[in-house]
């Protein structure tokens, strides 16, 4: 159901048409691509041509409702992927006309941000950046984690990609940007310190498609190894910076109290040896038997593991890189009911405060333990009164709906003056 200010745009048939080029290919995961600009922009005449690589292995084609789909093929490892999309994204770029496109818009991608911004001051339009991430920052991280024990390449490529991003995003792109997205309330602050200007940053945190994500049809997934089971679930990457290895930890603490207690984490890492050094981090903590592995499913598929749960748990360790996010999985736990436990990213800090529907505690093994188990030990009311404050919440602040239209009243802002 479209809301008022949707249905006045289809009425009165205000539209515009962006030229997007981003870094997550297509299909993608990321709701923030697929549903807030693929369905629901849409409605408020907020139409997109994207631009990126086509999903490696993804099952058939995907249609993006939202306006044309210029897809490359990227294959091989990740500089080749990013150095084909990059291309890609310049002869795009370099083809854009101003009869086409009333703007253009680069997501997380800072130096073809340069390239946008160039395009766009040329041809008379708008030029938006959208920051989901400190893409420069993440770089760096990971070649200083990673270190010359890697190889020199695979330190040299992060770091330079990383000390060249960082100059040309914080000197050049974002400065200059007509407007600048970015992630959550904390980001905003983050760039203001940098010298961006607070009036021209606009925050869009996370948020779930309800009408997607309906738990009265989401049946609980049958796996054998819930049966009898206190579940836990994590949902999302297992990539380093996310230090699952502490929920190891708090599982056998929290086994101390439930036996019964089981953690699934339902997400996976692309780094094949950190995945096995994880497994090895469970096996040390003595809960190997206790963790169900299901690699990356499908969204629903995923969703069956969460409807199976008692606690949704979302750790997200304190740093620069974090701290701006906004985790995905706070309001999809709270639309299904969970109660949750997470540390404080301040995103999903406020998120709970706002809704008290779960607990918020430093990630430390102890901590998350305890707030585990007292979860766990509420009684039927308690539980109960959780769930709807949660769910009330998600519906009345984090519904693609809501987020689709204060995010196309910015952009008529721009458009419109």
């Amino acid at each position: 159901m479209l809301d008022k200010a949707a249905a006045f745009h289809l009425v009165m048939g205000v539209s515009f048409r962006l030229l997007y080029l981003t870094v997550e290919t297509w299909p993608t995961f990321r709701a923030d691509v697929a549903v807030l600009f693929g369905k629901y922009l849409p409605h408020h005449g907020i139409h997109s041509d994207i631009v990126t690589g086509e999903t490696p292995a993804s099952e058939g084609a995907v249609p993006w409702e939202a306006g044309a789909a210029f897809l490359c093929k990227v294959s091989g490892g990740n500089v080749k992927m990013r150095l084909t999309m990059f291309l890609h994204g310049l002869r795009h770029l370099f083809g854009a006309t101003p009869d086409r496109y009333d703007a253009i818009q680069v997501r997380d991608m800072p130096v073809l941000g340069v390239f946008g911004l160039l395009t766009a001051r040329l041809k008379r339009l708008p030029f938006f950046y959208w920051m989901s991430y400190p893409v420069p920052e993440g770089q760096i991280a990971l070649a200083r984690e990673r270190g010359l024990s890697a190889g020199l390449i695979k330190f040299a490529v992060p770091w330079t990609c990383g000390r060249v991003g960082r100059f040309v995003l914080y000197r050049i792109v974002l400065p200059r940007a007509n407007h600048v997205f970015v992630q959550s309330e904390r980001m905003k602050q983050d760039m203001v310190a940098r010298g961006i200007a607070a009036a021209r940053m606009t925050p869009v945190p996370m948020g779930i498609h309800l009408e997607d994500c309906l738990p009265a049809e989401i049946v609980p997934a049958s796996n054998s190894r819930l049966a009898g089971r206190r579940v836990l679930v994590y949902l999302g990457t297992l990539e380093r910076p996310r230090r699952i290895e502490r929920l190891f930890e708090m599982l056998a603490l929290v086994k101390r109290q439930v036996p019964q207690a089981l953690l699934v984490l339902a997400g996976d890492t692309v780094d094949d040896v950190h995945r096995a050094w994880l497994k090895g981090q469970a096996q040390n903590a003595g809960v190997a038997d206790d963790v169900l592995w299901t690699g990356w499913l499908p969204t629903r598929e995923a969703w069956r593991y969460v409807k199976a749960a008692e606690i949704g748990l979302s750790p997200f360790p304190s740093g620069f890189l974090l701290d701006s996010a906004s985790p995905t999985k706070v309001p999809e736990y709270l639309a299904f009911g969970l109660p949750v436990v997470c540390n404080n990213n301040p995103d999903q800090a406020a998120v709970i405060s706002a809704s008290g529907a779960g607990r918020c505690v430093p990630y430390t093994a102890d901590d998350f333990a305890d707030a585990v188990c007292e979860l766990l030990e509420l009684d039927g009311q308690s539980r109960s009164n959780m769930r709807a404050s949660g769910q009330r919440y998600v519906a009345e602040n984090r519904d693609y709906r809501l987020l689709a239209n204060m995010v196309a009243r910015q952009y008529e802002s721009i458009f419109l003056k």
